[in-house]
């Protein structure tokens, strides 16, 4: 009897070895370690059609978490057309998308409404701002920017405010920094919104002190893949963590030598202690490169093996050789712009896209230099990661509108239109409304409704702040009966915000108008205005045209999970690259960090690495000095070119005489010193990086005070001092309102929060 094999699915039949164990390694726990352009996308999708096709779980029993939106986007559609309309069943999307999604479901248990606000960075910075103000906190030397990166920082690390250790917070603010995240919490929680930083830390909270409801998600979840595992934060940890209690079947995928973000909460730890906290965990590691030739992947592994902390692994592919990677010295950034140019020129002659052509820079400021030749030369340019469409002031106007129709409650957005156009609305408008929403413990939109029916503001402002609260009652109604794209036109129009631009005559302002038509159109694509503001909460991405060939400038930060045939890594300088601050701030493990960026940029390359360092640099203004990179000296010499021709160097000198160590010549009058086993040059420049402040804010502090105005303690024929209007009489008491006979401006309605007993 012959026996016959099984046929292997068409969907598993283009995958190597690795990947395919990885795929059928279903049971338990299961770490993905996946090099630079090993196919970890096409894993995690093909692993998660495989779960679904052999009937190990339905879609809704599958958790897939992503960091960025584009990457879910990809992912189901790749999904998509191996199993069809199943995937949109599939519990798909970014940890914050899928937090808001669980959140809504369980908000009161967190002290939120359903309906919740969710703050950007602007407006987070905003209200702690006025907290900082209001506790008399100095904050030109405590800028509320600065302290919200603290803030932020110990929500990474799910640090409620209860729970952040003493000596983390040491003397900052004068010793009010946890004070301050405490008073940040509750005026959230008053306004009924959450952050960024929340959305993790609401879910962990809940998942903690409500174990019937994490039950409810272990039931639910059976098998959870996590893409980009060695980018998550301590809160992100926790929150895989507990979901994965049950069934430990998690699958990571990532890789530790491409863990860069530690400079915003992620901990390259958790991807190394994987084993450890999954006893029995199947390690994987997809070796087998698709991207780059031989010499780029064997420059790249050799930098990265200086580093200790990883797990390790080999790259290799089966590819022709192609080029080494070349090296060049020049004079200054001026000469390293003009010399890129002329490479680029050289390859568009040759017929080579500019589409896949990108210069990574370590930081902003050496973008410039590079924006300018390629203009100067004609040669089409994006620079990625610029100014958003959502970012622009007219369009974060017209949201802010947009927000308070859908919630009453949001007091930045108040704040930010109310005045916006011009009503006559000014200081004292807001100062007085602030002190109502403070003493009833109210939003500023229900203050306001109090303030139109007494006497505390002049009559035209009166009048315009009853029109404005009366349209955006009108408008609130309307959104029950009309296509909330035609509302948004609506309210554009009838509040003359429109018009506004229109009188302007500023070279922006038709810009800015096509920008708001632009915005109504985008919000014909969602179902509801409670979606699109969700969506623009948690999107912030620009679609670029693609029919445009065009070079790509950007830091390396945001070319991760990018690929281009040849790319161009300037910059590398002690001080620069490695970045002067990292190392200050974080020694060791900052080295490494950089380290593993230099490793991300090289291996971005396809066919061609050029990297290039100078002699100066100028940076915000002040012309340096600057040494080679350390990291040029750790290239194995065997897959390095140097490129001598108008550079520094003569043909004799050797690669292996770049490192920092036996740098002369006529830089001999700016030696490099010892520190901490290592060369450093130039130690100022890291630390020359501006510190910009908050921005001006209109408004007066806010106050978490709740305590409501005791009108019961005032009674007819008191005598009482209000600031405005002087000495008078009460002759009427109607809960917190009063009616009173001022000696000098007659009778007078007032709420019973401004007067004082005399």
């Amino acid at each position: 009897m012959s026996m016959t094999s099984t046929p292997t699915p068409p969907y598993l039949q283009n995958l190597n070895a690795a990947q395919r164990q990885a795929v059928e390694t279903l049971d338990g726990p299961v770490l993905v370690l996946a090099g630079a352009g090993t196919g970890k996308t096409r894993v995690l999708t093909t692993r998660l059609a495989h779960l679904l096709i052999t009937g190990r779980a339905r879609p809704w029993n599958i958790l897939a978490v992503t960091f960025t939106n584009k990457a879910s986007r990809e992912m189901r559609e790749r999904v998509a057309a191996i199993i069809g309309p199943a995937a949109e069943q599939v519990w798909l999307g970014t940890f914050h998308a899928i937090c808001v999604r669980i959140l809504r479901r369980h908000a009161e248990l967190v002290g939120l409404k359903s309906n919740f606000t969710i703050l950007d960075a602007d407006d987070q910075v905003r209200l702690l701002k006025q907290l900082i103000q209001a506790e008399g906190i100095d904050d030109k030397r405590w800028p509320a920017r600065v302290l919200m990166g603290v803030i932020q920082r110990w929500k990474d690390r799910a640090l409620t405010p209860d729970r952040v250790p003493a000596e983390d917070a040491m003397d900052l603010a004068g010793g009010k920094i946890a004070q301050l995240y405490r008073q940040y919490q509750e005026r959230l929680l008053t306004l009924n919104a959450a952050d960024f930083g929340d959305l993790m830390l609401h879910c962990v909270d809940l998942f903690q002190k409500h174990p019937e409801v994490l039950a409810e998600y272990h039931d639910r979840f059976r098998y959870m893949l996590v893409d980009e595992y060695q980018d998550t934060n301590v809160a992100q940890y926790l929150w895989l963590r507990l979901l994965a209690q049950k069934s430990k079947n998690i699958c990571c995928v990532g890789d530790d030598d491409q863990s860069i973000y530690g400079w915003r909460g992620a901990e390259v730890g958790n991807i190394l202690k994987f084993e450890k906290d999954f006893p029995g965990a199947a390690v994987i590691r997809l070796e087998q490169n698709y991207r780059s030739t031989p010499h780029i992947l064997a420059a790249a592994s050799g930098l990265i093996a200086r580093n200790e902390g990883r797990l390790g692994k080999t790259l290799w592919t089966d590819v022709d050789a192609g080029e080494k990677v070349t090296v060049r010295g020049v004079w200054d950034g001026e000469e390293e712009a003009r010399v890129v140019g002329e490479e680029v020129e050289a390859l568009q002659r040759k017929d080579h896209l500019l589409a896949q052509i990108a210069v990574l820079v370590r930081a902003g400021f050496q973008t410039r230099e590079f924006e300018e030749r390629f203009i100067t030369l004609g040669v089409p340019y994006r620079v990625v990661g610029g100014p958003r469409f959502y970012e622009r002031l007219e369009i974060r106007d017209a949201i802010a509108y947009l927000r308070l129709i859908a919630q009453p409650d949001d007091d930045l957005a108040f704040e930010r239109i109310v005045n916006t156009p011009r009503r006559g609305l000014g200081d004292a408008t807001l100062q007085a409304a602030h002190q109502v929403a403070r003493s009833q413990g109210t939003s500023l939109m229900v203050a306001c409704r109090y303030l139109v029916e007494t006497d505390e503001l002049k009559p035209k402002p009166r009048k315009a702040l009853g029109d404005l609260i009366r349209d955006f009652d009108r408008w609130r109604a309307e959104l029950e009966h009309m296509p909330h794209a035609e509302l948004a036109q609506l309210v554009l129009d009838e509040s003359g915000y429109t018009a506004m631009w229109q009188a302007d005559k500023s070279v922006e302002a038709p810009g800015r108008l096509e920008n708001l038509k632009e915005l109504v159109n985008a919000m014909q694509e969602f179902e509801s205005l409670a979606g699109f503001l969700e969506h623009i909460s948690l999107v912030m991405e620009n679609a670029e045209d693609a029919s445009i060939d065009q070079l790509s400038i950007m830091t390396l930060h945001s070319a991760k999970g990018l690929e281009f045939d040849t790319v161009f890594l300037p910059g590398w300088e002690e001080g620069v690259f490695p970045n002067q601050r990292a190392l200050d701030e974080s020694g060791a493990s900052g080295l490494e960090e950089e380290r593993r960026l230099a490793y991300v940029g090289i291996t971005r390359a396809r066919k061609k690495a050029n990297i290039s360092f100078a002699a100066n640099r100028r940076v915000h203004g002040l012309w340096q000095s600057a040494l080679p990179s350390r990291f040029i000296s750790e290239l194995p010499t065997e897959h390095v070119e140097q490129v001598t021709e108008g550079g520094l160097f003569g043909g004799a000198q050797r690669q292996t005489d770049w490192g920092a160590a036996t740098w002369s010549g006529r830089y001999a009058s700016n030696p490099p010193r010892e520190s901490g086993g290592y060369f450093e040059a130039n130690t100022a420049q890291g630390r020359r990086f501006a510190r910009r402040e908050a921005p001006t804010l209109e408004g007066v502090p806010y106050s978490v005070a709740t305590n409501k105005p005791n009108a019961a303690g005032f009674q007819r024929g008191s005598r009482v001092f209000h600031q405005k209007f002087g000495m008078g009489t009460v002759r009427l008491v109607d809960a917190d309102k009063l009616e009173i006979d001022f000696d000098k401006a007659g009778t007078k309605k007032v709420l019973a929060t401004f007067v004082e007993k005399k």
